[in-house]
């Protein structure tokens, strides 16, 4: 930030400073140089006794700000406007807290320090959780076989629970270690979606880079599970509502079958076997006519009475 004495100095030595549109004009002190119609008290807060009218607090700013705006130091005076000083206590303050200066109200420049001072407080708390972050991050677990499951099966369905299913697990599971995989990769788990979710795993080395990702819509699909159990996952705003089947968990399991020595391979792994085709068939079917359908109600318009 610059030196609020500095940025003064540069304002005043400036060539044009006065010709300043705020400066006093040399007939009429009390009125502006610029326009003899609007007075010097323009720019400066109220002083006058009780409080200033909303309609005459608002002409007054605009015409000072219309002012402003033709004025040939603009910039440098709303560098100065923006400098800060820090009081005893350590708290910054801005320079000048009121009035009208470089165009800009009283209330712009005191939105804007706190914007500063809130990005200042980010940035610090970043910088000191970072060294703690990547020393929690330990990527050895996501490497069990119920994480890789879960990964490849997210990487091929959109489905919670056909991911579930092709994970070999039920719907609680998969999701338990789906929240944990956005954990471990540092993500939010409130806005964390699928395909970053498994973008970060392939980066990781969790997935090969020869994998097959499904697309997907910017939904917040890996969020953890909500506190009071009312469903597995967070849905977000538009997202389709997805249908839970109950017994899920019910339904036959597979396995992906070893690969045999010399038998040609693709980044989608071994064909699945018959019965897993059967079983997702049927979890098609069975979603599909679980669908709710809504009727068809003729709307009567009603014309008020004359």
């Amino acid at each position: 930030m610059t030196d609020p004495i500095s940025a003064r100095q540069q304002l005043v030595d400036d060539r044009h400073y006065k010709y300043r549109g705020c400066a006093p004009d040399e007939n009429n002190p009390a009125v502006s140089a610029a326009d003899p119609n609007v007075t010097l008290d323009a720019w400066g807060p109220y002083t006058g006794d009780g409080a200033e009218p909303q309609k005459v607090r608002f002409d007054r700013e605009r015409a000072a700000r219309q002012i402003c705006a033709r004025c040939p130091v603009l910039s440098l005076c709303r560098i100065y406007a923006h400098t800060t000083v820090v009081d005893a206590e350590g708290v910054e303050h801005l320079v000048e807290p009121e009035g009208v200066m470089g165009g800009e109200l009283a209330l712009t420049r005191h939105r804007a320090l706190i914007a500063r001072r809130h990005a200042a407080t980010i940035g610090t708390t970043l910088a000191e959780e970072a060294p703690a972050a990547a020393v929690v991050r330990d990527l050895s677990e996501g490497r069990t076989p119920q994480k890789r499951a879960v990964l490849e099966a997210l990487a091929r369905e959109t489905d919670p629970e056909l991911v579930a299913y092709r994970a070999g697990m039920d719907l609680r599971s998969a999701n338990w270690h789906r929240s944990t995989l956005v954990t471990m990769l540092g993500l939010d788990k409130e806005r964390a979606t699928r395909d970053q979710l498994l973008a970060a795993a392939v980066d990781q080395g969790l997935l090969p880079r020869s994998t097959r990702i499904r697309p997907d819509g910017p939904w917040a699909y890996a969020a953890a599970p909500t506190t009071d159990g009312a469903r597995q996952r967070r849905i977000a705003p538009g997202r389709p509502v997805q249908l839970v089947l109950p017994g899920l968990e019910d339904l036959p399991r597979t396995r992906r079958a070893p690969v045999r020595p010399g038998r040609p391979t693709t980044d989608r792994g071994p064909a699945p076997s018959p019965r897993r085709h059967a079983g997702l068939r049927r979890l098609t079917a069975v979603r599909t006519a679980l669908q709710p359908r809504i009727p068809f109600v003729p709307t009567t318009v009603l014309e008020p009475a004359a």
